[in-house]
């Protein structure tokens, strides 16, 4: 069994460097590197969309509502950031509009509250203030800023790995250890430290 060492980029990080190559030339107009990058993509979003709960002929219409709004925004990626944040965040916002869509839908089909010309609560916003010293909370918040896109970029690999996967992609502990090939402690650990670090790093920022 051949280990990876420290150091050693994982191995999810040659496929991401592959669709931003990919990425970076669609945006130079190249339509089959386009091309190639959007059939990449589709496995790894029919994959985050049955982990969110959706399932049936439902994942395809939601892995199209990401493809859609990837494909408007592509203009956006600069090629100076990681891709797969970048798209992480797309998908996690279309997924979520879809997911109260569906929720909307079905529950037509039973009595509720609004039949009854009860409106249901609104679900109340995040605290901006609490949202701004907590890490997890940004990555998954709908959009991913510039700031927090730039100190997820700046860890360690490693560390970058466990976060996207735990908080970007939000896979269960021992979902995440197994795409990246270590135990569930070493993933939490490398979690934990890589939050640690956006923490810190967040925190600069915003000292004047």
């Amino acid at each position: 069994m051949v280990r990876r060492s420290r150091d050693q980029t994982p191995a999810t990080r040659p496929a991401e460097a592959e669709r931003a190559r990919w990425m970076a030339a669609a945006q130079d107009g190249d339509a089959a590197a386009y091309a190639s990058l959007l059939s990449s993509l589709l496995p790894l979003l029919r994959g985050f969309v049955r982990g969110r709960g959706v399932d049936g002929s439902e994942v395809e219409d939601v892995v199209q509502e990401i493809v859609i709004l990837i494909h408007r925004a592509r203009h956006t990626w600069r090629a100076d950031r990681p891709f797969d944040p970048w798209m992480w965040a797309i998908a996690r916002n279309a997924s979520t509009d879809a997911l109260r869509r569906l929720a909307r839908e079905r529950s037509r089909r039973y009595r509720g509250p609004e039949r009854f010309g009860i409106a249901a609560p609104l679900e109340a916003p995040p605290d901006a203030a609490s949202a701004s010293a907590d890490p997890e909370q940004l990555l998954s918040a709908q959009e991913l800023t510039p700031a927090v896109a730039d100190a997820l970029a700046a860890l360690p690999p490693s560390q970058r790995e466990a976060v996207e996967l735990l908080y970007l992609q939000q896979l269960s502990v021992d979902e995440a250890a197994a795409r990246a090939g270590v135990s569930a402690t070493a993933l939490k650990v490398r979690a934990h430290r890589g939050s640690r670090a956006l923490r810190k790093a967040l925190s600069a920022q915003d000292r004047p």
